[in-house]
Formats: structure tokens, C-alpha cells, sequence
């Protein structure tokens, strides 16, 4: 009896080896026949037709050419040597050329025998070149049931190692002569199968390595990526099924005194339609019987805050406490600020709770909230340790949850015997296809409208040598009382480099702007150099702030109009958007002026046009994950949600998501238990599926 392909040990399928597998395991990570399997080509190239060399221009893409070699010739010595090949098909002369693996060629390629020669031309001094050509004997071909060519992603060390695409295509040929297609076991169950057209999985997986044509490469990457989408949806809509049936929610029944007073007497402005709908939201979710999970996005300056107290409110009224988390000391301190400065005035008692509250406060606030008295904490992941215990507990509020484990947010959810209702929040807007995969057990609420009186920022492209005129512009904003924040990139790789280009644009605004006064930040600096420098610019002693991206998140000040953004190029669209989130936060028009160099390349160009076009954030996340991919997304993957896409791409197969969400809906209606039969296929990789990626269950 055949051993299962996923402990099947890649070094035993011929070619490979024990020295081959070390190499493929460090890699890419392959170290069973099932890894191999599921390594996919990037692309792929049509082999069916051979061109003549008198038919090449400079143009090209990927041909294939027929002939002999006339002869060898080398050039140069040492490292610059190389090796040409005089190769005609009778219509005209191609020169074969490498620059590695020479002796490897010299010995393997002979004059005058017929060889199907492919590579990339190009047309060099009237000659056509081809380099590092992939050459088969002739007679092997046959070209009409080569169809297309796959090419498979290496790393530098394999290449070097002769571990070419090439090479992986020869182990994925012989891994296919080792397993035969009926080894492969099916996963989904004939219905699924039948019902949506899909091609069974071992044809599938064959076709989507040697395919015969472009339709069963199309029918067969449909089949892998209906699967690999809808195990993820199923995934997390069944947790989310599982744990409303097991958990009940606390019944928030009232909309008391506290709401009233608030809305009534101390709401600053009025709220925007997108705010009254999220509370309407909140209220029915609060009010059923099962525990709110809800996802609030909303950009910078969108109100989340304020939404989110009045949620506080309705625990309030309830008789429970409210919490709110963040990532970081200073966002924390911005909240409690916030909501302090919100209910002045009113008996409500919030504190702070941060690693650097200590002694005799940090006691009282312990003890307030055991008696009850403290009914709102807001803190960083200090309020999860183990002293700190609630009286009772009714609402979480998580500020961007993707900064927090599942293990540190289900420690705080574990602070009552009946769960609190969850409110999490994120600035980072997800776009629809990426938020239903990273947050799909979560209800979404979106702050679509911006308060009124708030403005637009203005911004617009620069280049290096229009310095004068933007210096003049920040000098007359700053004359009108404003303050300007200028950022440098700080990327981890070349730390030491970009914060002597901090020092050195901090000597430079000192020296363009010597009657004001200068703050400096980054992530180098003491916590409390950093806070002090802060503090000072928001009070308005400093009217520039030189810094890095540590700002992203951080204090909120109205007076700043100006945003520069060196080196923008260097930034992704969604870094970019939260930075110019930091201005626009008053009633007076902003600007963010994005600084880069000439020289950029077309998807650089694109990203800087989308910034200047528009101010939408949910529209440049979708920008940014076309441009990317969902992997590159600035601070959306979801810690603890582990989940690796193999062949489908959330950026363009978003209508297929939808479609297999709706799928997987079905599915847990018609079998709600998991029982049915002709189900189990589907209930067993579910589990598989699983235990490779986060365990659900441990949120709970």
C-alpha cells in the first residue's frame, strides 16, 4: 500500500535526492510529493509552434526554433568569459549564448545534431541572441502534445545550483510518473463536483502543470481555486456558526440615562448618516441575545471613536463596564484623552491603564475596577494580565485588531463568565474581498462620510528640485498659524541609512526654517524623548515635525495642514494614506505634498497618480491590493489567521470568492450538524484544513 503524498518524502522521488532536498526544503518550502504537487507555475509559454530564425525581430516574446549547430566559440577570460553557439535552421544564423555552466554545455551539446532550441531573442548588431536557451534533441519533441510550457519560480541558490525551472519541470514530470492520477485522492464531494462543473482534482492538478491547451488550464486552475477559496470561507463560516450557537450574548435591553444625557447635552456636533446607521447596527446586535463581533472601518478623522463611546454608553446603561485596547501606548493615551474631553462633565469615571501606570494609581484604578466604580478602562495589552479583573465586564472595544494575537484578544474576552460584546475598529480600510477572508466571522459596519466641516486634503506630486516653492508654502501656512509634519522612510533593512537621512532633512528644515521651532521623532528615540517631542508639537511649541513613520499612528493635532512625505516612492498606497490621514483633522483646508526623485517606475507613477486622484480609502486599499497583492497589504493580515493562497489571487478572483462563500452558506444550512454521508469528504478536509492553519476553536 502506497504511502499518502504529504509523507511521501521528497527525496526519494527520482532526481531529487538528499542534497536536492535539503535545497528544496530551505527554498520554497517542498518537502513531501504533495508540496511538489501543489507548486505551481507562475506561467506559461506555447511550445507549439517553431519559428525561423529569418522571422525574428526585436520584438519577441518566448519562440522556439529548429536546427544545428555549426559551431562553439568562446570569448573573453575569467569571469567574462563566454560561449556562443552558431545555430541555423537553413533560413538564417542565431547565436546561442551563456555566460554560466560553460563546461556543463560544451559537453553535453554536439555540432551538426538537430535541436528544438527556446529562449527569449533579442537582435544585437544585425545578429539574433539568444541566451541561456533551453535545448531539447529533436526527435524527442512532439510538439503537438507539448501544448504549454510551464515555468516554475526558483531562488538565486537553485539557479546556481542548476535547480532552473527547467529542472523543476523535469521533477514535477517524474513525480507524475511515480503517482498515477487515481492516487489522488478527491477532495470535494461528488455534489460539489457535479453541481459547479469542476474538474475532478487529479486532472486538475495535472493540467494545471503540463496543460494541453488554454481552455483545460482555465478549466483546470477554476477547479483549484474553487477549492482553495471555498475550504477558507467554509472555515471561517463554520466557527462563526459554532460560536454563536454555543455562546449566548449579553441582552442589552435599555438606552438609558447615560446615552440620553450625553446625546442630548454633550455630543460636540451632530452625527454623520454613516455614524447613526453603525449605532442603529450596534444597538440590534447588542439587544439580540447573542454576543455582538462586529468590524468597524472607517478612515482617519471618520468619528470611529466617537461611535464607539456611544456603544460604551449603552454598556453603561446596562449596568456592565467597557474596555477599549491599542496597540500602543500613545494611541491609547489619544483615546482616553478623547473620551475624557467627550464626557467632561458627566459622572462617568475613565481611566488609563498602560505598562508605565504603576504604584498607588495603578492600585486605585485595579480596585475601581473590581467595585465597579471605573466604568470605562482604556489600555495597551496591560488590561489582559492576569490582575486585572473586571466586575463586569460588557463591551470590548479592539483598536486595529490585526495588531493583536488571537491569544492576547481571547484572554480579554475570557474576563467575564458571559462573553462581552466585541467592537473592533480599524483605520487600514480592507477592501471587500480581502475583508471577507481576514475578517469574515466578523460583522462589518463601514464610516463611509467624513464630520462636517471637514475638508478633503489637497494632495499633489512634487519632485525633488521644486524644493523653493514648497519650502515657501509650508513658510505661509506656518505664518497662518498652522504647523507641517515632514516624514522620512525608515525600512528596516537600511535602518542606520535612512535615520542619518532623518538627522540629515532635521538639519536641513532647521537650516530653511530658522525662525521656528523643530521636533524631531523616531522609533530609535526613548519613549519619553518621543512623547515629549510629541507633546510639544501638539501644544504648538513646535511648529515642524521631522519624523518618521511612527506618526502613522499617533497624536491628534487639528493645527497641522501640511503633510511632506519624502522619498513617497518608497511607501505603499496604504502607508501613504494613513500618514496623510494625520492632516485634515480641523476645519481649515490641508495638503499633503508627496516628494519623490525623476526616476520611477510605471507602477511608482500609478501609485502617486491614485494618491493625487482621490481621497477614498476603501478605493485606494483595492488600488493597493491590484498593485501588491493581499500579502503586501500595509497592516492588514490578520495575526492568527494563517492561511496560504497557492494559486488563487483575492485581487482578481473576488467575484469567485463571493460565489464560493455563497456556496459554503449553503452547505451549513443543508447540514448544519456535519452528518450527511455524501458530505464527509468535505467535513474531513474541513478538519485537515484546520489543523494546518488557526485553531478556531482557541478564540473561544
Amino acid at each position: 500500500m502506497l504511502l499518502p503524498l504529504s509523507i511521501r518524502d521528497i527525496k526519494f522521488l527520482p532526481g531529487v535526492g538528499p542534497h536536492r532536498a535539503e535545497l528544496l526544503q530551505k527554498e520554497l518550502g517542498i518537502s513531501s510529493f504533495l508540496d511538489l504537487l501543489y507548486h505551481f507555475p507562475y506561467k506559461y509559454v506555447d511550445r507549439s509552434r517553431i519559428y525561423k530564425v529569418s522571422e525574428i525581430d526585436g520584438n519577441m516574446p518566448y519562440i522556439q526554433l529548429k536546427g544545428r549547430i555549426l559551431s562553439f566559440e568562446t570569448f573573453g577570460e575569467g569571469r567574462q568569459r563566454r560561449l556562443v553557439a552558431h545555430f541555423t535552421d537553413g533560413t538564417g544564423v542565431a547565436d546561442l549564448v551563456w555566460f554560466h555552466g560553460i563546461k556543463f554545455v560544451e559537453g553535453k551539446y554536439k555540432c551538426h545534431e538537430e535541436y528544438v532550441v527556446f529562449g527569449r531573442p533579442i537582435v544585437f548588431g544585425g545578429r539574433v541572441n539568444i541566451a541561456h536557451p533551453d535545448i531539447d534533441p529533436a526527435d524527442g519533441m512532439m510538439l503537438s502534445s507539448m501544448g504549454l510550457r510551464p515555468y516554475y519560480n526558483t531562488t538565486e541558490k537553485m539557479k546556481r545550483m542548476n535547480m532552473t525551472s527547467s529542472a523543476m519541470e523535469k521533477l514535477v514530470t517524474n513525480l507524475f510518473n511515480a503517482i498515477k492520477e487515481d492516487t489522488i485522492d478527491e477532495t470535494l464531494s461528488p455534489s460539489l463536483i457535479q453541481a459547479h462543473h469542476l474538474m475532478p482534482l487529479g486532472e486538475a492538478l495535472y493540467n494545471v502543470h503540463f496543460p494541453r491547451n488554454a481552455e483545460m488550464l482555465r478549466k483546470a486552475q477554476y477547479r483549484l481555486k474553487f477549492e482553495e477559496l471555498f475550504y477558507i470561507q467554509l472555515n471561517i463560516l463554520r466557527f462563526s456558526r459554532e460560536r454563536r450557537n454555543r455562546f449566548r450574548g449579553l441582552v442589552f435591553s435599555r438606552v438609558g440615562e447615560y446615552f440620553n444625557t450625553f446625546y442630548s447635552q454633550y455630543l460636540p456636533f451632530s452625527l454623520t448618516g454613516a455614524q447613526k446607521r453603525v449605532v442603529k447596527e450596534m444597538r440590534r446586535d447588542m439587544g439580540s441575545g447573542r454576543q455582538m463581533n462586529r468590524l468597524l472601518q472607517g478612515d482617519v478623522g471618520s468619528g470611529k471613536t466617537l461611535v464607539a463611546l456611544l456603544a460604551m454608553l449603552i454598556a453603561l446603561d446596562n449596568g456592565f463596564q467597557a474596555c477599549m485596547m491599542a496597540p500602543t501606548e500613545i494611541l491609547a493615551t489619544q483615546h482616553y484623552e478623547t473620551l475624557s474631553r467627550f464626557l467632561d462633565g458627566m459622572e462617568v469615571r475613565v481611566e488609563l491603564l498602560t505598562g508605565s501606570v504603576k504604584g498607588k494609581r495603578r492600585e486605585a484604578i485595579l480596585q475601581g475596577l473590581l467595585s465597579g466604580d471605573v466604568h470605562i478602562l482604556v489600555g495597551t495589552h496591560a488590561v489582559i494580565e492576569d490582575t486585572v479583573v473586571f466586575a463586569s465586564l460588557g463591551l470590548v472595544v479592539i483598536d486595529e485588531q490585526h495588531r493583536f494575537g488571537v491569544e492576547q484578544r481571547a484572554r480579554l474576552w475570557a474576563k467575564n463568565k458571559v462573553l462581552p460584546h466585541v467592537l473592533v475598529m480599524t483605520a487600514t480600510p480592507i477592501p471587500r474581498t480581502l475583508a471577507m477572508t481576514l475578517y469574515g466571522d466578523l460583522d462589518v459596519s463601514v464610516i463611509d462620510e467624513l464630520p462636517p466641516g471637514r475638508k478633503p486634503v489637497t494632495t499633489v506630486h512634487r519632485f525633488d528640485n521644486m524644493r523653493a516653492s514648497m519650502y515657501e508654502f509650508i513658510r505661509k501656512q506656518i505664518k497662518l498659524g498652522r504647523q507641517a509634519y515632514i516624514v522620512y522612510p525608515l525600512i528596516q533593512e537600511s535602518e542606520k541609512m535612512d535615520i542619518k537621512n532623518l538627522e540629515d532633512g532635521y538639519e536641513n528644515v532647521c537650516g530653511v526654517f530658522p525662525e521656528y521651532k523643530v521636533s524631531k521623532v523616531h522609533g530609535k528615540m526613548k519613549p519619553a524623548d518621543k512623547d515629549e517631542e510629541m507633546r510639544r508639537f501638539a501644544s504648538g511649541e513646535t511648529q515642524l515635525m521631522v519624523a518618521t513613520t511612527v506618526i502613522e499612528v499617533g497624536v491628534n493635532v487639528p493645527n497641522a495642514s501640511v503633510m511632506v512625505i519624502e522619498n513617497a516612492e518608497r511607501f505603499g498606497l496604504s502607508q501613504l494614506h494613513q500618514l496623510r490621514g494625520r492632516v485634515g483633522r480641523g476645519a481649515d483646508q490641508s495638503y499633503c505634498i508627496l516628494v519623490t526623485g525623476y526616476k520611477l517606475s510605471e507602477e511608482t507613477r500609478k501609485r502617486i497618480q491614485i494618491m493625487v486622484d482621490t481621497n477614498d480609502g476603501f478605493e485606494i486599499a483595492e488600488a493597493d491590493l491590484k498593485l501588491r497583492g493581499p500579502g503586501d497589504i500595509e497592516g492588514t493580515q490578520q495575526s492568527g489567521v494563517a492561511f496560504d493562497l497557492k494559486i488563487a489571487d483575492l485581487a482578481r478572483d473576488g467575484q469567485l470568492l463571493q460565489y464560493v462563500r455563497e456556496v459554503a452558506e449553503k452547505l451549513i444550512d443543508d447540514d448544519p450538524d456535519a452528518s450527511k454521508p455524501e458530505n464527509a469528504v468535505v467535513w474531513g478536509r474541513l478538519a485537515e484544513f484546520r489543523k494546518k492553519n488557526v485553531d478556531w476553536s482557541a478564540i473561544s
